[in-house]
């Protein structure tokens, strides 16, 4: 899909229901908090207008969530997302790892986020998946569309997040499989970029993963 064609797909899914799935998976892919916790039961009411095969599995982990203790939840996202780089949220790092030329893909999310009004908080990258997700569900149409644009320029990314996600039987593959629900069905050079990546990896340089914030709560909101 070139960006001509990506931007038109994006403009067509920034519907009310995809905003409102995108924005309760950024809420349940935040950080756990008492303060997430006490937002669940709104989650669980949005989600009545969003179709099953989208809307269920945010339910499901809306469920796992608030069945268990808060520092449980800590514990498992940070072994999840933080000690594990195959589960990584951040989108870059997929298509680019380690290398530089991570730093030039960061600027065009950062670029794509502020062009939208919206403005990443200090200490935080633009790629983190939940950060995307909120654009996609709190942005006005453009805002949205531009958010989805950018899930789908990152898709095999995307995927192969789910699958790792799926595999570690992680509660947090719900959000990915949501969220990949509301995207096309993967083509040919999207399937071989996901098949490519899950038999080669991110690419490898002397610049290393730690030098990159862990997950941490995400804060992002409109420009003043």
């Amino acid at each position: 899909m070139n960006r001509v064609e990506r931007a038109a797909t994006a403009r067509r899914l920034a519907t009310r229901e995809h905003a409102v799935a995108h924005r309760a998976a950024a809420l349940l892919l935040d950080y756990p908090t008492e303060d997430l916790l006490a937002l669940l039961p709104t989650v669980r009411a949005a989600l009545d207008e969003v179709r099953p095969e989208v809307g269920d599995p945010l339910r499901r982990l809306a469920d796992h969530l608030g069945a268990r203790p808060v520092p449980e939840l800590a514990t498992d996202y940070v072994a999840t997302f933080d000690l594990k780089r195959r589960c990584s949220p951040y989108l870059t790092y997929y298509a680019y790892g380690d290398t530089r030329r991570r730093g030039v893909a960061l600027v065009e999310v950062t670029q794509a986020l502020r062009h939208a009004g919206f403005e990443v908080a200090d200490g935080e990258l633009p790629d983190h998946l939940g950060v995307v997700l909120e654009l996609c569900g709190a942005g006005d149409a453009a805002g949205r569309a531009a958010g989805i644009g950018l899930l789908l320029a990152h898709r095999a990314g995307l995927e192969l997040l789910r699958l790792a996600l799926l595999d570690a039987r992680s509660p947090w593959a719900d959000a990915l499989v949501s969220v990949c629900a509301t995207l096309p069905p993967l083509g040919g050079d999207d399937r071989e970029a996901v098949a490519r990546l899950a038999a080669e990896g991110p690419p490898d340089e002397d610049v290393g993963l730690d030098t990159y914030p862990g997950p941490q709560p995400v804060t992002i909101g409109a420009r003043p």
